[in-house]
């Protein structure tokens, strides 16, 4: 099959799968007790697998091995797309199918912890990709505008302004939640019943556990059980998690002055004394924006601690703060504070780059500068720089950035100046510097330019609220 023939033939499954998937939401949306009975076909359907397989083969960490030590294109090189998922269609049709312990690798965090990440073999991620196209226009017809994470069309800049906008408009107490080690602490038996009341196909249940109870095998060697939480890395793992998280956000909107109050009920609440709130959440990072007092606040803490306990999850009591809005939080990288506008008497909410995202980045540059050594030419360490810059960047433009844009510009300046210092030990300051900026002011080789943060312009993120399309209502 030559190359044209294999893109027809992707390109045709594709469409049939949103398809699919168009059906399968629009049947959860309309009837939101339905249980679907026969998935199975659908997850070991050729087309579902050839799209899953092209979603991992075309994903970042294809290249990475399991415990089984083969990679997609070592599969695509030696045994062939067609062959390996003919063959593993089989496996899953005669129910002989067993996932594979996932290796464990990890990964360090900031403040010297260190986070799990669990790798699966490529032939799992397959049908767990496949798994997902089949049971996410599901349960995503149950979840709510409050969540944000890992969800289609969702972003953390969505989860950021509704932030803002609901602390612009007197939500001023914040819960500030963090749930202790969420990924690795969610029960198996909670969470599967959970995905039992939209499932019943007992095939797709028994994979799904299968993938839940997969040991571990660690750095060391050893082989472990697995038997709470879901390994993070996992192609379903993101799924999985919001559907146990799904408990907590239903909770607050259900609750009286949560977001299925009306405005008159919440107006009544208010003169009566009552707290009103909302949840934003983007997966297990989330903040509860309340209409109350503090005391309200703490209260509500209570109930969300007891709410998570369901689920096998705790609230970790030194960094659950409640904080006002005058005081500020940080969130999803930025930090989100009230104060008065310069030269008026007026306040509003205002968005800047955290501090910790900022330390971060200049932490990567200076790695960076360190990594590449003084024996290599300027356009390798460029080449290092650029990517990072570009991608932390962007996603600080819609706010108040312009400040730390100009400073981390001076800092990287500085950086990549010592580092040309240090390459040339013996040679002149000005020399170095028409050397390697000519008649310009910034770094730049034969090749590019170093990226300059100061060039990015800022904008305000057009918040979006209810009106996030899923990919499956715009297909249907």
């Amino acid at each position: 099959m030559n190359t044209d023939e294999l893109e027809h033939v992707l390109y045709e499954a594709e469409r049939r799968v949103l398809k699919i998937q168009a059906k399968l939401h629009r049947w959860a949306r309309d009837d939101p007790h339905r249980r679907f009975d026969d998935l199975f076909n659908l997850v070991a359907d050729p087309g579902f697998l050839l799209v899953a397989w092209e979603r991992v083969r075309g994903n970042k960490g294809a290249r990475t091995a399991g415990v089984d030590g083969r990679t997609a294109p070592s599969i695509a090189l030696w045994t062939g797309a067609g062959e390996f998922l003919g063959t593993l269609r089989s496996q899953l049709k005669d129910r002989s199918f067993r996932p594979m312990p996932v290796r464990e690798r990890m990964i360090p965090k900031p403040g010297g912890k260190l986070r799990r990440l669990g790798i699966a073999t490529i032939t799992d991620r397959v049908v767990q990709a496949s798994l997902k196209l089949v049971l996410e226009p599901i349960f995503e017809a149950d979840f709510l505008p409050c969540s944000y994470g890992f969800r289609p069309n969702r972003r953390a800049h969505d989860a950021v302004a509704e932030v803002r906008l609901l602390t612009s408009k007197k939500y001023e107490w914040i819960v500030e939640g963090d749930i202790k080690a969420c990924f690795d602490e969610i029960s198996h038996p909670a969470l599967m019943d959970r995905v039992r009341a939209r499932v019943g196909d007992k095939r797709v249940l028994d994979l799904v556990k299968a993938f839940l109870k997969a040991g571990i095998l660690s750095e060391d060697g050893l082989l472990r059980d697995n038997d709470t939480g879901t390994p993070q890395g996992s192609i379903l793992s993101p799924l999985l998690s919001n559907v146990a998280l799904s408990v907590l956000d239903e909770h607050i909107a259900q609750a009286p002055g949560g977001a299925g109050t009306d405005a008159n009920e919440r107006r009544k609440r208010r003169r009566r004394g009552l707290p009103n709130y909302r949840l934003v959440r983007y997966a297990d990072d989330w903040c509860l924006l309340v209409h109350g007092t503090k005391a309200d606040a703490e209260a509500l803490r209570d109930q969300i601690a007891d709410v998570l306990s369901a689920m096998g999850l705790r609230l970790s009591p030194e960094k659950t703060l409640i904080t006002h809005i005058e005081q500020g939080l940080d969130f999803l990288g930025w930090r989100i504070q009230r104060h008065r506008k310069p030269g008026t008497n007026r306040n509003y909410v205002y968005l800047y780059p955290a501090k910790k995202a900022l330390r971060a980045i200049m932490a990567k540059v200076k790695t960076l500068c360190r990594q590449v050594g003084t024996n290599q030419p300027l356009d390798a360490l460029l080449a290092r720089l650029n990517p990072v810059l570009r991608g932390w960047c962007p996603y600080f433009r819609p706010g108040v950035s312009s400040a730390t844009f100009s400073y981390l510009s001076y800092y990287l300046w500085h950086t990549v100046w010592r580092w040309a210092q240090a390459k040339h030990p013996k040679t002149g300051r000005r020399k170095i510097f028409r050397h390697y900026s000519g008649r310009g002011s910034w770094w730049a080789s034969e090749n590019r330019r170093l990226f300059n943060p100061t060039t990015v312009g800022t904008t305000r993120y057009r918040y979006r609220g209810r009106a996030i399309p899923t990919p499956s209502e715009a297909t249907g």
